[in-house]
């Protein structure tokens, strides 16, 4: 399945370059699954998308701009689930800054990040949001949950497998009760509460979802990590601009065009797709 720019004139302005990279083919599906398959639907979400794509530009995001929110690792991507999704996990405890327009381009920035580690036929990613430690006034405010959500469900549909939600006080469980009704239905099933382990030493729930060696200590697994900003962060932009030069060099060989699988994008085999 091959489409031409044409097949997208709604757009204001010719496409750019990276926004053709970004109509593959799998891309394409996920708005149709998000739609119910409804073409016209899935069409006007797409062009809300690369609209949104052009003024916000996640892709261009500067990691320097970006580092001051993570110096204490509230977020990091480590490991991967049973399905071989990234686990992108989100500690609100370690809070170090004020609301503001970059902690949501921080958000954006790791979910990007998320994108550039799946393997060749993942197209998801796993949240992990531990809340121990966390107090009311390090948690999001309605406003933000609900400026992350519409992101989310508009601009990176189908992107979530499953969000494991960890040690919920009082107050966040009162905030999912407020947000839910801002939820997709279909998102709402991706939400998961486990038990991080018991006084009795039996195994924690969340290893139903993550391997041991793929987790943190501190949450049920066997894998020793701690968060060092000066080593982490360096390293993580580093890997994930190989892989996007990566990709963006197999798509330029392959003709620039739009509909390409992200499987041989990513670096695996082409699928026998019979149209």
């Amino acid at each position: 399945m091959q489409l031409s720019s044409p097949d997208l004139k709604g757009l204001p302005t010719p496409l750019l370059p990276y926004e053709k990279m970004f109509l593959t083919r799998h891309c394409l599906l996920r708005y149709l699954r998000a739609s119910k398959w409804d073409v016209p639907t899935a069409f006007t979400r797409l062009i809300s998308t690369l609209l949104w794509r052009r003024e916000y530009a996640p892709h261009a995001l500067s990691p320097d701009h970006i580092s001051p929110e993570n110096e204490t690792g509230k977020q990091w991507l480590l490991g991967y689930d049973l399905q071989a999704r990234p686990c992108l996990s989100l500690n609100p405890a370690r809070q170090n800054t004020n609301p503001s327009d970059r902690q949501i381009q921080h958000l954006v920035f790791m979910l990007e990040r998320a994108v550039d580690l799946m393997p060749p036929g993942q197209e998801t990613l796993a949240l992990k949001i531990d809340f121990a430690g966390a107090t009311s006034g390090k948690t999001p405010t309605l406003s933000t949950g609900k400026q992350v959500l519409n992101i989310l469900q508009n601009h990176y549909p189908e992107r979530l497998g499953r969000a494991i939600n960890l040690s919920l006080p009082w107050f966040v469980s009162a905030f999912y009760k407020l947000i839910t009704p801002f939820v997709d239905p279909l998102t709402r099933e991706k939400l998961v509460f486990p038990a991080k382990g018991g006084k009795d030493g039996t195994e924690a729930e969340i290893i139903n979802y993550v391997p041991k060696e793929q987790l943190e200590r501190e949450v049920g697994g066997s894998c020793e990590f701690e968060y060092r900003h000066e080593v982490y962060w360096g390293a993580l932009v580093e890997l994930c601009e190989r892989r996007r030069r990566e990709y963006e060099r197999r798509w330029r060989e392959r003709g620039e065009r739009i509909g390409e699988s992200e499987v041989v994008l990513r670096g695996g085999v082409e699928e026998d797709i019979k149209n």
